[in-house]
């Protein structure tokens, strides 16, 4: 998981992380370079006869095998071998390669305090070596000049520079890269986070559509076919329109659950159908009264423009309420609707019922519409209300701002 993310990262940023070596490829280059130069210590320090040879050498050299995990430790100890050899030897000696190689690491791993301590120790040192090894070498007859020194300590010190400017180069650039990458990362992740969001508040949508579509629509479907029950013995033809009623109600739920399937099929195009709105009210309102629902309605002009979203929010209101009125309000139940529009978006649905329905969902399947409408009217900031009325019944009543 954390490679695919790094991945990812890495095409998020357009920088690649640098290559590291596994633990074995990493052990051997740090133990061969090594075990080369103590090889060479050896050889030459036994060739000498000098034990200093052989034991500073082997002192400044062995400790660089642990110089990544521990290089404030190793330098510590080459430079203070360097620092004996400039006491008990007078000439330059092989593992001297091994400070360059410590002070690099020192400054790659360690702080820039700690590369800053090694430089400025190193350039003391690098004095210091010129003076011991310009003496060791000069007969005590031949004068002193400042400037046989000069070549000695300025090749030293630019030795000494390079191995911390590299190591302070390494250590930025691999601090660099990797914010880029954290950076890259914390994208990704951002990204991932936003698409659940998104995957659920558009599952919450769907929902609220599902529960709003089969609701009315079964609402429907079973008063109509307990009237044409009740008729069919009395009057057939009041049964056959009844039943092309509900015909009609169950081909427009199947057509509307039919779309918002769609909108969870992937790789297939879903169907897009216009959403209801304003225009489609009318129909709504007829299909209530053919259901037998007492309903006077005063609506907006035909004409005015409304977004889609409030258009939704304003058809799904009503449906909701009057499949609510279907459901508990009594059979004698009559429904005012009024639908303004103007700068603020005001729907009231009451009805004459019994009242006394549920308003808190908590896990009640009957307060799940309630919970519908009231997520549909704060997603354009508005507030919805639902209670007993003054005069009994029930009032349902939402606004917003366009």
């Amino acid at each position: 998981m954390l490679e695919g993310t790094r991945a990812q990262a890495e095409r998020e940023t357009g920088v690649r992380a640098p290559w590291r070596p596994g633990p074995r490829l990493r052990r051997l280059l740090d133990v061969a370079p090594v075990g080369v130069l103590a090889l060479v210590v050896v050889l030459v320090g036994v060739q000498s006869g000098d034990r200093w040879w052989l034991l500073l050498g082997l002192a400044q050299t062995v400790p660089l095998i642990w110089r990544r995990s521990h290089a404030g430790m190793v330098y510590a100890v080459v430079a203070g071998a360097s620092a004996v050899q400039a006491l008990v030897v007078d000439i330059p000696i092989v593992s001297q390669l091994a400070y360059p190689v410590a002070l690099y690491n020192l400054a790659r791993h360690r702080g820039p305090l700690a590369g800053a301590i090694g430089l400025g120790v190193g350039l003391a040192g690098a004095v210091v070596a010129s003076v011991v090894w310009v003496e060791g070498y000069r007969p005590p007859y031949v004068e002193r000049v400042w400037a046989d020194y000069v070549p000695y300590a300025f090749t030293v010190g630019a030795i000494v520079v390079v191995a911390w400017a590299l190591g302070t180069l390494s250590r930025v650039r691999e601090s660099y890269v990797a914010a880029i990458l954290e950076q890259g990362e914390r994208r990704v992740v951002e990204a991932e986070q936003r698409v659940l969001l998104a995957a659920g508040d558009e599952r919450a949508r769907i929902a609220r559509e599902m529960h709003d579509v089969v609701a009315h629509g079964l609402s429907v479907i079973v008063v109509q076919a307990d009237g044409a029950r009740y008729a069919a013995a009395q009057d057939p033809d009041v049964a056959v329109r009844t039943l092309e009623t509900v015909a009609a109600t169950g081909r427009a739920s199947l057509a509307d659950m039919r779309r918002l399937l769609g909108l969870l099929r992937t790789g297939e195009q879903a169907e897009r159908a216009p959403q209801p709105g304003l225009p489609q009210l009318d129909d709504l309102i007829d299909l209530a009264r053919g259901s037998g629902t007492r309903v006077t309605a005063r609506l907006p002009a035909e004409h005015l423009e409304l977004s889609e979203g409030d258009g939704l929010t304003v058809y799904r209101i009503v449906q909701e309420s009057l499949t609510n009125v279907r459901k508990h309000a009594g059979p004698d139940a009559s429904v005012a609707i009024s639908v303004h529009v103007g700068h603020e978006v005001d729907v009231t649905v009451s009805d004459t019922g019994s009242g006394g329905r549920p308003l808190a969902p908590g896990g009640d399947e009957r307060g799940l519409g309630l919970l519908g409408m009231g997520e549909r009217v704060a997603v354009h900031g508005g507030e919805l209300t639902a209670g007993p009325g003054v005069d009994g019944g029930w009032v349902v009543r939402a606004r917003w701002t366009r």
